[in-house]
């Protein structure tokens, strides 16, 4: 029962419909359920997450570094440092619980074995990455010519 209610969140995640469902109960039987209190912390920021966090109940708080706008996570489904599935990189926030929240924890191992194991899936996950690249760079380019326009 709990690891149907991880594959159906699963199956809700955006990043995670890039699997089949065989894949995706794979996660989830690999994926670890975490609770976490009010104000308790998922990660600092600086830290390097060793997978995804999938939230299935609750509400989170992204902070940024450098002074950026906080903001809620709290669709259920929403999944926390998708790339870390795929690089172990530091982040730049901290994401904290507001309320009480319930995650599925995928590890990067998991997710990085079923890649091995399906070409099909490392592309879809390539093309996936790419798109979020595009769509970030993209969201940073009226930042770029208001720095090039104030050269001037």
């Amino acid at each position: 029962m709990i690891r149907d209610d991880a594959a159906e969140a699963l199956a809700q995640a955006e990043f995670f419909d890039i699997c089949d469902d065989e894949q995706r109960r794979m996660l989830a039987f690999a994926g670890d359920l975490r609770h976490f209190d009010p104000d308790a912390v998922l990660y600092k920021s600086g830290d390097a997450p060793q997978g995804a966090f999938v939230l299935m109940s609750g509400t989170l708080k992204a902070r940024p570094d450098g002074g950026g706008k906080p903001y809620a996570i709290s669709e259920p489904g929403s999944v926390v440092s998708a790339m870390a599935l795929i690089l172990s990189k530091p982040r730049p926030l901290t994401i904290t619980a507001v309320t009480d929240c319930e995650t599925l924890f995928v590890p990067r191992s998991a997710f990085l074995k079923l890649v091995q194991q399906s070409p099909e899936l490392a592309q879809r996950a390539v093309a996936r990455v790419e798109r979020e690249l595009g769509n970030y760079l993209g969201a940073l380019e009226p930042v770029r010519q208001r720095m090039q326009a104030g050269d001037k």
